[in-house]
């Protein structure tokens, strides 16, 4: 019963709320239902039974609502459409015996017939396109064969220009590439990505730098040029001489040089002051070293080290190596050197290359490879050459500029170390100073190339360095202009594919040239290549052809 002064709901057709026998005698009915496994929402002509005063036959089994209705049973009313419960009544029982274990088993036995037939029919079948194929060969004459040499000598020849022009420009084969990006995701392999390159600031420690390999740009030291020249370059030779990349890094540099950390406050301007201080400063050494005043720019390059000590990210000591090259003032030179060619600081190609300059000095001028040869190489000499493979493993690229074995280029303002950027803008400013010492050249041309002996693996272990790097490609690449030829170390092998293309334009070019020469003899070849291919189905067709 319902509270007193509160209506009730009206509950669902069939149920009554008006007093508490209907509602129990419905409780009762569904849980009885339940417990039997019947749905207490399914109206008795639906679970096969006989409603009082209906006129439908009880039924064994429960049936679908579209069956009962069919009937017309429940309703009141007459089937729609005469014969529907009849077609309804058999779909059940074929539904029924479809489900039945003994029919399941004749579908699998009719399955595995069909495709039994199907194996013994495809072997059949692709004879006969076989012997098809090859009655349709023997009736092509030598001008389709020949016509046919030529066009697969074209496309090849065609893809091996491709091919070739884009290892020559990016590296890579163009093929693979796609090959390893494309298709091997689709067939469910894993794309191999190269690591990423790894960049190091000027915080990091000296165990991680000599572990791996360094890939960061360095502003270059010997960098004087501007606007007037670049431009005077660029009016004689019709040539870009800087990359934007390299010009977009230059920018970079000097938001963040002339820029502190203080200037959000404005307390004071001391860090910027400081850092306009010390660029000044080297700019007016730099320039008084091109203007040939080389002692006064040497006083000033002293003079900024010694009152910066900490500023040695700069490198002002390479530009202070090359003005006392100049000078030829050797033992400051080493001087400098031993203060610098430390273990335990970056190294570069000016240090590096200095250092076997001035040991190939000692040496140079009475160093002969036939009496080398003869009696050995002597205490001196020995230093000389370990001093040059030493610089050699930093930097591979360097001897081909100072040997004159490739062209120079106006060097960019960034550089990579032990890159081909570095080599060209060491090579641009030291040349000279390596042709003035007599016999220097001619000790690098005869010793340089023993290096790679040692360091057969250069991009998995070093000799005196860590792994050459895998990334200076890449990144020399956006450092020098696109008509300077980038020098790679190591050499890559040609890739499989310009190999593959180079052969098959090779031997289509082969065959085209021999189909247009002797028309009949290679007819014949191709019908014995066909029977070769094809013993089974083809003699009989080959022989009447």
């Amino acid at each position: 019963m319902g509270a007193p002064g509160r209506a009730e709901p009206a509950g669902p057709r069939g149920w009554s709320r008006s007093g508490s026998s209907g509602l129990r005698s419905g409780d009762e009915r569904g849980e009885r239902g339940y417990l039997a496994g019947e749905s207490p929402l399914l109206s008795p002509e639906l679970r096969g039974e006989t409603p009082p005063g209906s006129a439908c036959p009880p039924r064994p089994f429960p049936v679908s609502p579209a069956l009962a209705m069919a009937d017309g049973c429940g309703t009141g009313k007459e089937p729609p459409y005469p014969g529907a419960a009849a077609a309804l009544r058999r779909w059940e029982q074929l539904r029924r015996r479809a489900a039945a274990p003994w029919a399941r088993g004749l579908l699998a036995v009719a399955a595995g017939l069909g495709l039994f037939y199907a194996a013994l029919r495809v072997p059949l079948r692709l004879r006969d396109g076989l012997a098809a194929v090859t009655v349709f060969l023997s009736t092509l004459t030598p001008k389709f064969y020949f016509a046919l040499t030529v066009t697969s000598s074209f496309i090849s020849g065609l893809i091996f220009v491709f091919e070739w022009w884009h290892f020559r420009k990016y590296g890579t084969s163009f093929i693979e590439q796609v090959s390893v990006s494309h298709l091997r995701p689709l067939i469910g392999g894993v794309e191999n990505s190269p690591p990423a390159p790894a960049a190091f600031s000027a915080g990091e420690n000296e165990a991680n730098r000599q572990n791996m390999p360094e890939c960061k740009m360095w502003r270059n030291p010997l960098n004087l040029f501007r606007g007037a020249e670049y431009s005077r370059y660029m009016w004689v030779t019709g040539k870009e001489p800087l990359t934007y990349y390299d010009m977009n890094l230059s920018a970079q540099d000097h938001q963040n040089f002339f820029t502190c950390d203080t200037d959000a406050l404005r307390p004071s301007d001391t860090g910027r002051d400081t850092n306009v201080l010390v660029y000044v400063k080297r700019r007016l050494a730099m320039c008084a070293r091109k203007l040939g005043r080389i002692r006064e720019s040497v006083k000033m390059m002293r003079d900024l080290m010694k009152e910066f000590p900490l500023l040695s990210m700069l490198n002002i000591h390479e530009n202070l190596l090359e003005a006392l090259l100049e000078l030829q003032a050797y033992a400051d030179v080493q001087a400098v050197l031993a203060k610098y060619d430390d273990i335990s600081l970056p190294k570069s190609a000016a240090i590096c290359y200095t250092a076997a300059l001035l040991k190939a000095r000692a040496v140079s001028e009475r160093f002969s490879p036939e009496t080398a040869f003869k009696r050995g190489l002597s205490t001196a000499e020995i230093n000389a050459v370990e001093a040059i493979h030493r610089a050699v493993e930093f930097n591979p690229h360097v001897p081909k500029y100072l040997l004159e074995m490739k062209s120079l280029v106006l060097p960019p303002e960034h550089i990579l170390k032990r890159g081909d950027s570095e080599a060209v803008a060491y090579a641009f400013f030291h040349l000279q100073h390596w042709k003035r010492i007599e016999g220097a050249l001619h000790l690098l041309h005869c010793t340089w190339e023993g290096t790679f002996r040692m360091i057969p693996y250069p991009l998995e272990k070093g000799h005196l360095f860590y792994p050459y790097p895998s990334c200076t490609e890449t990144a020399d690449r956006e450092l020098l202009p696109t008509f300077h030829e980038v020098s790679v170390y190591p050499q890559k092998e040609l890739p499989f594919f310009i190999h593959f293309t180079a052969g098959l334009c090779s031997f289509s070019a082969m065959l085209a040239l021999l189909t247009h020469q002797f028309p009949e003899l290679m007819v014949v070849f191709a019908k014995a290549v066909l029977r070769v291919l094809w013993p089974v189905s083809a003699p009989s067709v080959l022989a009447s052809g």
